[in-house]
C-alpha cells in the first residue's frame, strides 16, 4: 500500500495554507482528532477554489503541503488526495458567500452533546455566544459522500455559526480561518461544560440576556478573537516546534 510521503502532491504553501495548517494544530491540542478524519478548508472571500486538508493528514501532523485545492463547484474535478466528505464544504461555501473557513471533526463532547435533546445555554463565556447558533442536522449520520446531503446540512446551518451532525460530529464556520478555529474550541468546551453540570443533576445558572448581549459585543469581538488566536498560535508553536519554519 502506498503511504502518504509516496503519493501527496504537494501545493505551493501560501499564508492561507499556513494559517490553516496552524488551524489544524490547534484543533489537535483543543482535542479534535480521531485518526485522520476531520477537515479544515479555507478561501479567500469571494473564491471559487479553496484549500483543504488531504485525506491522509491528520489534524495533530498537518503542514502547509498537506492542504490541496478543491472547487466550490461540486462539478469540478477534485484533488486525488481530497477527503472524501468534500461534497460538505463545497455545499457550505455555496451556500454563504460570508463563510471563508469550514471545520469539520467528531470532538467528543460535541458529539456526544449534540446525541442529546438539549440546548447550548449560556452556562460559560462560549455557551453564550453559541446559543441557538448551532442547529441539528438528523437526516442521516454517515459520511457526507453527496452533494445533496452537503446541501442540506448547509440549509440547516443558514446563517448560524454551526450544526451537530447527530451522532456523526460538528460542522462550525467562520468569515475566517481565525474565527472558525476559536469557535470551534468554543463549541467542544461550551458542550463539555453543560455535560458536566448536566451530570451533576443539580440545576445550575446561566448568564442573564443582558450579560449574553455585552459578552458577544466584548468577548468575541474580532480584536479578541485575535488573540484567542495568537495565544493558540503560540501554544502550536511550544508544542509543534517544526511549525515555526512554516
Amino acid at each position: 500500500m502506498l503511504q502518504k510521503e509516496e503519493i501527496l502532491a504537494p501545493v505551493a504553501a501560501g499564508p492561507l495554507a499556513v494559517q490553516a495548517a496552524v488551524g489544524a494544530r490547534m484543533l489537535s491540542l483543543g482535542g479534535h482528532d480521531d485518526f485522520n478524519q476531520g477537515q479544515i478548508s479555507c478561501r479567500r472571500p469571494g473564491s471559487v477554489e479553496f484549500f483543504i486538508k488531504g485525506a491522509l493528514t491528520g489534524f495533530d501532523e498537518a503542514t502547509p503541503e498537506d492542504f490541496v485545492v478543491g472547487g466550490v463547484d461540486p462539478g469540478s474535478p477534485s484533488d486525488r488526495l481530497a477527503p472524501p466528505e468534500i461534497p460538505l464544504h463545497q455545499a457550505v461555501y455555496e451556500a454563504r458567500p460570508d463563510v471563508s473557513c469550514v471545520v469539520h471533526s467528531h470532538s467528543p463532547a460535541a458529539l456526544v452533546f449534540g446525541a442529546l435533546q438539549a440546548d447550548l445555554v449560556p452556562l460559560s463565556h462560549e455557551g453564550a455566544l453559541l446559543r441557538n447558533e448551532v442547529h441539528r442536522f438528523t437526516l442521516t449520520s454517515n459520511t457526507i459522500l453527496d452533494i445533496s446531503v452537503g446541501r442540506a446540512i448547509a440549509g440547516t446551518l443558514g446563517g448560524g455559526l454551526g450544526v451537530f451532525l447527530v451522532n456523526h460530529g460538528s460542522v462550525v464556520v467562520g468569515k475566517s480561518v481565525r474565527h472558525a478555529v476559536i469557535f470551534a474550541l468554543m463549541l467542544e468546551r461550551a458542550c463539555r461544560l453543560q455535560l458536566d453540570a448536566l451530570a451533576s443533576g443539580r440545576s445550575f445558572a446561566t448568564s442573564s440576556e443582558l450579560d449574553v448581549a455585552a459578552k458577544r459585543e466584548f468577548i468575541f469581538a474580532d480584536l479578541s478573537i485575535r488573540a484567542y488566536w495568537e495565544h493558540a498560535r503560540r501554544r502550536v508553536l511550544r508544542t509543534f516546534p517544526e511549525s515555526r519554519n512554516w
